[in-house]
């Protein structure tokens, strides 16, 4: 997930910076402008006080972060496959992901370095091997997105990653480029609006049999999830939602829920590093106020990517 090292490896490059700079201030004030000692030291205050503010705000977002590394989902045998950007659980007996975590920034959704790359191929870090796009080929299903393509275009290795096959689910067409889509461009909206969250999204796979396909015998999910969590001050919230892999009319507050609720229905523990009660918290209920959708997106839906 977040790479903590570059904002330490920042942090000393500004201490640096700061030492030269004052050096700087005093030789230029001092023996080019000719102030007084006094005029020069009130000099170094300021900026002084200016570059604590600045180390306090970075040492703020550094624990922030890094924090954030420790909240991955928890299922029994988690077969943990560790990318850049996302971090995932892979099912052999299913080929696919059962979770798939990411962070999404305000920064990251409003940036469009990479373009879509389509660059579909097998995950060579999962250990067995994972599906191949042949199982979908001819079988009427999209090659479904869990961590979504447009959520990394903020990076060209980012964008690449999201088309390993790992992250890929069978999903129904009018489902994939209907509801889902409308759901992964709120979920960007809400990034922006809300600075920093945290997603966790995947299959749900039923324990009886299920429809496969492919070589590989590739599960196709009934439904599919999508947790939300902002632990920005000071409106900590979280929010989830499952929705049957088909044709969706309604609008999506209809497949809200709360963490626990979904928690329950997959078997999954999407916290567990939180601390007891703030889980609790956060997991019990959600707002619904907290969560405003866009009308225009969910009539576009009805009237034109429903039959894409």
């Amino acid at each position: 997930m977040s790479n903590s090292n570059s904002f330490f490896n920042l942090l000393l490059q500004i201490l640096i910076l700061g030492v030269l700079f004052i050096m700087g201030i005093y030789v230029y004030f001092r023996y080019i402008e000719g102030h007084s000692i006094s005029e020069i030291a009130d000099q170094i205050d300021q900026v002084v006080e200016d570059t604590d503010q600045l180390m306090d705000e970075m040492d703020s977002q550094i624990s922030f972060v890094t924090s954030l590394e420790n909240y991955l989902p928890k299922t029994e045998e988690d077969i943990i496959v560790e990318h850049r950007f996302y971090t995932l659980s892979y099912s052999e007996k299913d080929e696919q992901a059962k979770w798939v975590a990411f962070e999404l920034t305000q920064d990251k959704v409003n940036s469009f370095i990479a373009k879509r790359t389509n660059n579909f191929r097998e995950d060579p870090l999962v250990p067995k091997g994972s599906a191949s796009i042949w199982d979908y080929k001819g079988t009427g299903y999209d090659r479904g997105h869990l961590c979504a393509a447009s959520d990394m275009t903020f990076s060209e290795t980012a964008m690449s990653e999201t088309f390993y096959m790992s992250n890929m689910s069978p999903q129904h067409r009018s489902f994939n480029r209907g509801i889902w889509k409308e759901l992964e461009q709120q979920t960007r909206d809400w990034a922006r609006a809300n600075k920093h969250l945290y997603v966790i999204t995947g299959p749900i796979l039923a324990k009886r049999a299920s429809k496969k396909i492919g070589d590989n015998r590739v599960t196709v999910p009934k439904a599919f999830y999508k947790v939300i969590l902002d632990l920005k001050q000071p409106d900590q919230k979280a929010i989830a939602y499952m929705i049957p892999n088909e044709k969706q009319t309604k609008r999506l507050e209809e497949f809200e829920m709360s963490v626990d609720q979904l928690e329950k229905i997959t078997n999954i523990d999407f916290f567990p590093a939180l601390p007891d009660q703030q889980e609790h918290e956060l997991e019990s209920d959600y707002n619904p106020m907290y969560w405003i959708y866009d009308e225009e997106r969910y009539q576009t839906r009805l009237s034109e990517w429903n039959y894409e």
